[in-house]
This record gives structure tokens, C-alpha cells and sequence, in this order.
């Protein structure tokens, strides 16, 4: 395989196509909106992936000797590439996945962002000096590791591919990334957008299901996976990977609770609930897939929430009037209807949806349940879906005490007037981000660390620059 100098890499936005070829399994893929049949996937097999890895192997010496400034350079070329297809990527993301070609295009564009921040975070990551003899030189550096793998889920793959790529790039190393095989068309374009304006083979995309991703993570040469996915997949990958002793990040699945305090406005709280719940039709890692409602505005909360459900306008996802559209396919809507199902046999009131729309593709209503009891998988287990299970609780500290009884940790939302409370959520919530008073938002460059069944090791954020680097010290005497 062909090494590449030390000479600023040229953007070229045509370059070849950066994925290998297939190993003979094709996916059938549907497309959400309309019903009708998709884009295949064609997936590399073994000799394909090993072919991959092995001509990443080949170009790191030159990438990882490559100055960081040329490497930001780079980055900041990628993002204009990137910036520049928005259009394009954000109507291949709605073709794919169902998303809305508004907000498809606008995490295009947040791809392009996180490119050009860590173009800029990525150049103070060099290592420090030690206070040791005067006489000799003590310095400990920060090195790349060498081949990241990447795997990236299908329901926001844009800002997952971006930032784990840029971070890897930035601080030396080479990258084999696989997109999920419900999203790949948009997350090979991405990657040869990227590729373009790189040395060859210092980025490669491989297509395929679990299969390709298993090839990947068992790679001898693989020295680091990140993964952004399925609790159940990111522990079959740290079991694979840290069996041969490669370093693995796992931003995994969630089960995300929103708590309602006393106090709080009804029509707000609905407000901030239906955005975490039914943006992207709940098919958000952060969505909020559980309510824990103070007594005192549980009935004006529900009433105000059923309200909006209704309100939504549901269907092609390509129309800007739409405010929600389909599931990605028809395995996630069948996980959404068994959870749904499964709490309204258990008890639970449906308020509003609980069913599959009628009409072509795989749709499904805006839903609302009521008094949910604790022990139904719609309260345990990750259902990726516009649904939102509404548990009332005594009092604040109920509501945290609940919250917090879940296998995942990844994030938590807190509605609150009082400061004390906010503080008390912040300390007692056993996750990786505490939101207060707004489901989704905050400032760029938060290190946040998942818990449990949500994964382990910062997913981004500056502390992602150094999980990506590995640490060597350095003694230096008696030298003229």
C-alpha cells in the first residue's frame, strides 16, 4: 500500500470513492417514507475489512508525521466539503432513515462544526513537562494510537461520524469507519466528502450489518473502537475488543427520564417534554423515553401533552410543513408497538396514539401514557419511539429517586424553579449529563462519561482528544 509525505493533502471533493468492495451479502433496505424498496447494502466480508485495515496501517507513518497544523488544515477543508453538500447529505439522510430534510440538513451542518473545532482543540493536546532533576528532562507525550475504528449509529450519524473521525484525525491516528446499514449511502458520502481532503487511505468506509462490524473490532491491527450504538452491540464489541487488549468507547443506549417539579409551568414542562420526545420520532440517544410528574401539574402536564401530540403533523419527511415522520423501519416500530402494547396490558392509560398509522411506510402516532407502571420494558428497556410513559411521583425527591433506578446512565433532564433542587439533581443523578430547566442544548466541548448499560469513556468533548492518544514518558540526561 502507497504512504503518502508530510505535504498539505489537497481537497478534492471527487476523489474515489474511499469504500471497498463487497463481500457478496446484499441488505434489502425499505424506504420508511413510502413503503417501497431502498437502496441496498452490499457488505465487505473479511477480506475486505482485513484489505481496509491494512492500507490504514500503511498510511500512518506518514499521517502521524504530518505536522498537527496540516492535520487541522485538513479538518478545516473536510468541513467545507461537508458544508458545502449539506443539501445533498441532508436528502440522502430523509431518503434513508425517515428524518426530516430539515434537521437531516442541519446535522450536516454540525458535522462541518465539530470538524472545524477540533481542528482547533486538537493542536494544545501535545503532553507536558515533569518537575524532575534540573539537570535531565523529564516530558511525558502524547502519541496516536493508529487504526481507530468508528462505528456509528444510523439515527443522527452525521455529528456521531464527525466528531469520534475529527478527534481520531486531528491527534495522528488513521481511521476504518463503518456506518450503521441502515444508514450507510449517508455515511459513506460523508466519509468521502472527509476523504477528499486527506492523503489516501488515512480515512476508509466500510459497508455492512454486524457481520463487517464484528470483522472490524477483531482486527489485530485495530488498535482502539469507538462505537456509538446498542447497548447490546457496544458489549459484544468491549468483549471482542478487550480480549485481545484494545482500548474500546462506548456511548450506548439510554433510557432518558425528564422530572417535573412542583411549580413549574404545565404548558412548558408539555413543551419540553414533546421536543424530547417526539424530535426525530423519539430515535434520539438523549430522547426522553421517561416522565416522572409531580402530582400537584401531572393532570394539566398530560392534558397540555396529549394536546400536542395531536397537534403534530405526521408524514413525508421531504415536506416542510411535516413535524414528524416515520420510523426508520419496520423493526423499530415493532419494538415501539410491543413496549407500547406491553404497558397497556400492565396497566398503563393510553392518553393519546398507541397505534400504527394507517397508510403507507412505517409511521406511528404520537403517543401518551398515563400512570405507567415501574416493571414494563417501556419503563426499562430502550424503545427508540414518539412515545412518552408518564409516571406521577409525590414530590421532587420521589421523582430523582426513580429517575435514577435505570440499567443506563447516559443523560437526565430536570424541570425546576428551585435552585436547591437543580443542585440536588445535579449531585444525586447517577448519569453523564444533568439538564436543568432544557431537554436538549449546551455549550460545545462538554466531556460527559455514560454509566452503566450507556456505555464508559468520554464520547467527546476535549477529554476525547486524549482517550485517542496514549501517554509515554520520557527521561533525557547526561547527553552533550
Amino acid at each position: 500500500m502507497t504512504t503518502t509525505s508530510t505535504s498539505r493533502p489537497a481537497l478534492d471533493p471527487h476523489a474515489a470513492p474511499t469504500a471497498v468492495s463487497p463481500g457478496g451479502r446484499r441488505l434489502e433496505r425499505t424506504d420508511p417514507a413510502t413503503g417501497r424498496p431502498g437502496t441496498p447494502v452490499e457488505c465487505a466480508g473479511p477480506d475486505e475489512v482485513d484489505a481496509a485495515v491494512r492500507a490504514a496501517v500503511a498510511a500512518w507513518p506518514a499521517w502521524r508525521a504530518t505536522p498537527p497544523g496540516e492535520r487541522a488544515a485538513a479538518l478545516r477543508a473536510a468541513a467545507t466539503a461537508v458544508r458545502e453538500a449539506a443539501d445533498e447529505l441532508g436528502a440522502l439522510l430523509r431518503a434513508t432513515t425517515g428524518r426530516l430534510e430539515g434537521e437531516a440538513r442541519a446535522s450536516a451542518e454540525v458535522a462541518a462544526e465539530l470538524f472545524e473545532e477540533a481542528a482547533v482543540s486538537g493542536l494544545g493536546r501535545s503532553g507536558r513537562v515533569l518537575a524532575g532533576d534540573p539537570t535531565a528532562l523529564d516530558v511525558v507525550r502524547r502519541e496516536p494510537r493508529g487504526v481507530v475504528a468508528v462505528i456509528t449509529p444510523w439515527n443522527d450519524p452525521y455529528p456521531a461520524a464527525a466528531g469520534l473521525i475529527a478527534a481520531a484525525l486531528v491527534t495522528g491516528n488513521v481511521v476504518v469507519h463503518k456506518p450503521s446499514e441502515r444508514s450507510d449511502a449517508p455515511g459513506v458520502r460523508l466519509a468521502e466528502l472527509v476523504a477528499g481532503a486527506l492523503p489516501p487511505d488515512v480515512l476508509r468506509v466500510v459497508s455492512g450489518d454486524g457481520a463487517t462490524g464484528e470483522a472490524i473490532v477483531a482486527h489485530d491491527d485495530v488498535a482502539l473502537v469507538a462505537h456509538v450504538g446498542s447497548t447490546a452491540a457496544g458489549r459484544r464489541i468491549a468483549a471482542t475488543a478487550g480480549a485481545r487488549g484494545a482500548k474500546v468507547l462506548l456511548e450506548n443506549g439510554g433510557k432518558d427520564p425528564i422530572v417535573v417539579d412542583a411549580g413549574v409551568d404545565p404548558a412548558l414542562a408539555a413543551r419540553q417534554i414533546a421536543t424530547g420526545a417526539f424530535t426525530n420520532g423519539g430515535q434520539l440517544c438523549t430522547a426522553v423515553e421517561r416522565a416522572y410528574v409531580v402530582e400537584d401539574v401531572a393532570d394539566a402536564v398530560v392534558a397540555e401533552l396529549a394536546r400536542i401530540a395531536q397537534d403534530l403533523r405526521v408524514g413525508d419527511p421531504g415536506d416542510e410543513a411535516t413535524s414528524m415522520g416515520p420510523l426508520v423501519d419496520e423493526d423499530q416500530l415493532a419494538v415501539v408497538d410491543e413496549h407500547v402494547r406491553g404497558a397497556t396490558a400492565a396497566g398503563a392509560e393510553v392518553v393519546t396514539g398507541a397505534e400504527r398509522l394507517d397508510r403507507p411506510g412505517s409511521f406511528y402516532a404520537p403517543t401518551v401514557l398515563d400512570r405507567c407502571p415501574d416493571d414494563v420494558a417501556l419503563l426499562t428497556e430502550e424503545t427508540f419511539g414518539p412515545v412518552v410513559p408518564v409516571v406521577r411521583v409525590a414530590d421532587f425527591e420521589e421523582g430523582l429517586r426513580r429517575a435514577s433506578a435505570s440499567a443506563y446512565g447516559l443523560a437526565a433532564t430536570v424541570l425546576t424553579p428551585s435552585l436547591a433542587h437543580a443542585l440536588r439533581a445535579a449531585d444525586v443523578l447517577d448519569v453523564g449529563t444533568v439538564k436543568v430547566n432544557a431537554v436538549f442544548g449546551g455549550a460545545p466541548g462538554g466531556s460527559a462519561d455514560p454509566r452503566r448499560g450507556s456505555g464508559g469513556g468520554a464520547g467527546y468533548g476535549p477529554d476525547l482528544l486524549d482517550e485517542l492518544t496514549v501517554r509515554k514518558a520520557i527521561h533525557l540526561e547526561g547527553l552533550a
